[in-house]
């Protein structure tokens, strides 16, 4: 992943035009969720961050903006936001809980999430106050095809009768 962001920030430095990469990748032992956070569970503990198709949407990361240890996160709602150069967005938990880590080298190493947004790059670590939430997840087949689906252009008549 660091030569891909590497030749990416090379190409952009000499202007060459460089084709979108049409996959992402996607680690079979994670669970999904539809707003592009995956999840690590341990036990009671989970790890919690973005999909390599989200950081590759915002591109070169430069501020990412947490809750702090000790605060309740809910599944399905925002927890904090991540800026690049020329996005914001907020960051949506798949699982409820008590933050009980957060990964402060973020705050000055933005970029850790394109580098590795499965390794170094996680966000959080949240004790969950109920794994059967982790039900309402996607395993990484179901991701796989949900990103699919979303990529494929919609016809006039699918928009207008809200066909998916």
């Amino acid at each position: 992943m660091a030569s891909r962001l590497w030749a990416t920030r090379a190409a952009s430095f000499l202007r060459i035009s460089v084709p979108h990469r049409g996959f992402a990748t996607v680690l079979k032992d994670l669970k999904y969720s539809n707003c592009h956070g995956w999840v690590r569970t341990e036990g009671n503990l989970a790890t919690v961050g973005i999909t390599d198709r989200a950081q590759e949407h915002m591109r070169e990361l430069v501020h990412v903006d947490l809750f702090a240890y000790g605060c309740q996160v809910k599944q399905n709602k925002a927890f904090g936001a991540i800026e690049s150069l020329n996005k914001s967005s907020l960051i949506y938990s798949p699982v409820s809980g008590k933050v009980v880590q957060v990964n402060t080298k973020l705050k000055k190493f933005p970029r850790l999430v394109n580098e590795s947004p499965y390794e170094i790059g996680w966000i959080l670590k949240v004790e969950m106050k109920d794994s059967n939430e982790l039900n309402n997840l996607m395993d990484s087949d179901q991701y796989s095809k949900f990103c699919e689906t979303a990529l494929r252009p919609r016809s006039f008549l699918d928009r207008l009768f809200n066909r998916k």
